[in-house]
Protein backbone atom coordinates (compact mmCIF):
# COMPACT_ATOMS: atom_id res chain seq x y z
CA UNK A 1 0.00 0.00 0.00
CA UNK A 2 2.79 2.08 0.37
CA UNK A 3 4.62 1.77 -2.62
CA UNK A 4 0.90 2.61 -3.92
CA UNK A 5 0.90 5.96 -2.34
CA UNK A 6 4.39 6.83 -2.93
CA UNK A 7 3.89 5.80 -6.62
CA UNK A 8 0.57 8.07 -6.76
CA UNK A 9 2.26 10.88 -5.25
CA UNK A 10 5.08 11.09 -7.46
CA UNK A 11 2.85 10.81 -10.54
CA UNK A 12 0.33 13.92 -8.97
CA UNK A 13 3.09 16.11 -8.75
CA UNK A 14 4.58 15.79 -11.86
CA UNK A 15 4.22 19.02 -13.54
CA UNK A 16 2.90 17.40 -16.62
CA UNK A 17 -0.56 16.43 -14.56
CA UNK A 18 -0.45 19.62 -12.96
CA UNK A 19 -0.49 21.20 -16.38
CA UNK A 20 -3.23 19.10 -17.41
CA UNK A 21 -5.64 20.11 -14.59
CA UNK A 22 -4.89 24.15 -14.86
CA UNK A 23 -5.70 23.28 -19.31
CA UNK A 24 -8.98 21.39 -17.84
CA UNK A 25 -10.52 24.55 -15.44
CA UNK A 26 -9.28 27.11 -18.31
CA UNK A 27 -11.22 25.39 -20.63
CA UNK A 28 -14.09 25.20 -18.76
CA UNK A 29 -14.19 28.52 -17.99
CA UNK A 30 -13.59 29.34 -22.09
CA UNK A 31 -16.29 27.28 -22.86
CA UNK A 32 -18.56 29.05 -20.93
CA UNK A 33 -17.51 32.66 -22.32
CA UNK A 34 -17.93 30.68 -26.06
CA UNK A 35 -21.26 29.41 -25.39
CA UNK A 36 -22.18 32.95 -24.05
CA UNK A 37 -20.88 34.37 -27.13
CA UNK A 38 -22.78 32.18 -29.13
CA UNK A 39 -26.25 32.14 -27.16
CA UNK A 40 -26.22 35.90 -26.25
CA UNK A 41 -24.65 37.36 -29.43
CA UNK A 42 -24.38 34.88 -32.54
CA UNK A 43 -27.78 33.25 -32.20
CA UNK A 44 -29.64 36.62 -32.33
CA UNK A 45 -27.69 37.70 -34.93
CA UNK A 46 -28.17 34.99 -37.06
CA UNK A 47 -32.23 35.05 -36.21
CA UNK A 48 -32.09 38.72 -37.35
CA UNK A 49 -30.58 37.56 -40.51
CA UNK A 50 -33.24 34.77 -41.23
CA UNK A 51 -36.06 37.46 -40.63
CA UNK A 52 -36.33 37.23 -36.78
CA UNK A 53 -36.79 33.73 -36.23
CA UNK A 54 -35.05 31.68 -33.16
CA UNK A 55 -32.56 29.25 -35.06
CA UNK A 56 -33.18 26.70 -32.25
CA UNK A 57 -36.62 27.10 -32.26
CA UNK A 58 -36.95 25.75 -36.35
CA UNK A 59 -38.42 22.55 -36.00
CA UNK A 60 -40.59 20.21 -39.19
CA UNK A 61 -43.52 18.78 -37.98
CA UNK A 62 -44.15 15.24 -39.23
CA UNK A 63 -47.57 13.57 -38.01
CA UNK A 64 -47.12 13.56 -34.36
CA UNK A 65 -43.43 14.29 -34.80
CA UNK A 66 -41.19 17.05 -34.03
CA UNK A 67 -38.08 17.07 -35.86
CA UNK A 68 -35.89 19.64 -34.22
CA UNK A 69 -33.16 20.78 -36.94
CA UNK A 70 -33.40 24.01 -35.00
CA UNK A 71 -31.17 22.46 -32.28
CA UNK A 72 -28.81 20.52 -34.62
CA UNK A 73 -28.25 23.87 -36.65
CA UNK A 74 -27.53 25.44 -33.00
CA UNK A 75 -24.78 22.76 -32.33
CA UNK A 76 -23.39 23.35 -35.58
CA UNK A 77 -23.28 27.05 -35.03
CA UNK A 78 -21.71 25.93 -31.43
CA UNK A 79 -19.04 24.00 -32.72
CA UNK A 80 -17.76 26.38 -35.62
CA UNK A 81 -17.58 29.63 -32.82
CA UNK A 82 -15.58 27.30 -30.47
CA UNK A 83 -13.20 26.11 -33.50
CA UNK A 84 -12.91 29.36 -34.44
CA UNK A 85 -12.10 30.87 -30.97
CA UNK A 86 -9.61 27.83 -30.39
CA UNK A 87 -8.09 29.05 -33.63
CA UNK A 88 -7.46 32.15 -32.98
CA UNK A 89 -5.89 31.56 -29.44
CA UNK A 90 -3.60 28.98 -30.30
CA UNK A 91 -2.68 30.61 -33.47
CA UNK A 92 -1.59 33.88 -31.01
CA UNK A 93 0.14 32.04 -28.15
CA UNK A 94 2.03 30.28 -31.18
CA UNK A 95 2.97 34.11 -32.46
CA UNK A 96 3.64 35.35 -29.16
CA UNK A 97 6.00 32.24 -28.69
CA UNK A 98 7.68 32.44 -32.01
CA UNK A 99 8.76 36.48 -30.73
CA UNK A 100 9.73 35.33 -27.34
CA UNK A 101 11.92 32.45 -28.64
CA UNK A 102 12.93 35.08 -31.63
CA UNK A 103 14.05 37.39 -29.26
CA UNK A 104 15.72 34.14 -26.98
CA UNK A 105 17.73 33.32 -30.35
CA UNK A 106 18.98 36.95 -31.30
CA UNK A 107 20.01 37.15 -27.65
CA UNK A 108 22.40 33.52 -28.44
CA UNK A 109 23.48 34.30 -31.83
CA UNK A 110 25.07 37.92 -30.48
CA UNK A 111 28.72 38.06 -31.22
CA UNK A 112 30.88 37.54 -28.18
CA UNK A 113 32.31 40.34 -26.98
CA UNK A 114 35.59 42.01 -28.43
CA UNK A 115 38.97 40.72 -26.44
CA UNK A 116 40.26 43.52 -24.59
CA UNK A 117 43.46 44.89 -24.91
CA UNK A 118 45.09 42.55 -22.44
CA UNK A 119 44.07 39.79 -24.13
CA UNK A 120 45.18 40.44 -27.51
CA UNK A 121 48.74 41.08 -26.41
CA UNK A 122 48.45 37.76 -24.29
CA UNK A 123 47.07 35.87 -28.07
CA UNK A 124 50.30 38.02 -29.85
CA UNK A 125 52.93 36.87 -27.70
CA UNK A 126 51.51 33.19 -27.34
CA UNK A 127 51.51 33.22 -31.06
CA UNK A 128 55.03 34.27 -31.65
CA UNK A 129 56.59 31.94 -29.41
CA UNK A 130 54.96 29.01 -31.30
CA UNK A 131 56.72 29.88 -34.79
Amino acid sequence: MKGFIKEFKAFAIKGNVIDLAVAVVIGAAFGKIVSSLVANIITPLIGVLLGGRDVSGMMYVLGNAEITYGVFLQSIIDFFVVALFIFIAVKAINRAQDAFDGEEEETAEAKPPEPTEDIKLLREIRDSLKK
